[in-house]
């Protein structure tokens, strides 16, 4: 079993409420988002699992977990579109890193000025739908606590 953390501190939201139809719809697998509105400043996201860094953009982030459970953490939705702005990768692709590292800081405000939600999508790519644990789902957890189990 293999424990997947939040990647920041925040409130845990349901995919179903994260305004994207391919995290909500769990296309890319099951899991929960954690929302960063709020934060004051910078906030940077951390590995969830142990694993290797296996894609690093300035708006999302994969590991290929060490225990078998890969996992996707995408911040904030339509980010790509920022080209970089407010982000700063802080690992490399290749990586090998334990859950807790810094992966990548980035600022909430700066992606609500463009128009887009900095609510960010946890989940176990290629799991099925309905299959990731929603305890934690309207809970706000601390840096470092367990968002589901796998």
């Amino acid at each position: 079993m293999t424990a997947v953390r939040t990647p920041f501190a925040g409130p845990v939201v349901a995919l179903a409420d994260v305004p994207d139809p391919v995290f909500a719809g769990q296309l890319v697998g099951a899991g929960v988002a954690v929302d960063p509105t709020g934060a004051e400043g910078t906030v940077t996201a951390v590995a969830p699992v142990d694993g290797s860094i296996v894609k690093l953009h300035p708006h999302a982030f994969a590991l290929q977990g060490s225990a078998g459970t890969d996992v996707l953490v995408h911040v904030g939705i339509d980010t790509v579109k920022l080209h970089g702005e407010g982000f700063e990768l802080l690992a490399s692709e290749g990586d090998s890193v334990r859950a807790g590292d810094p992966v990548v800081r980035f600022t909430p405000r700066v992606i609500e000025a463009a128009g887009y939600s900095p609510v960010c999508p946890v989940v176990v790519l290629g799991s099925t739908p309905d299959s990731v644990e929603q305890s934690t789902v309207g809970s706000t957890l601390p840096e470092g606590a367990t968002l589901f189990t796998v």
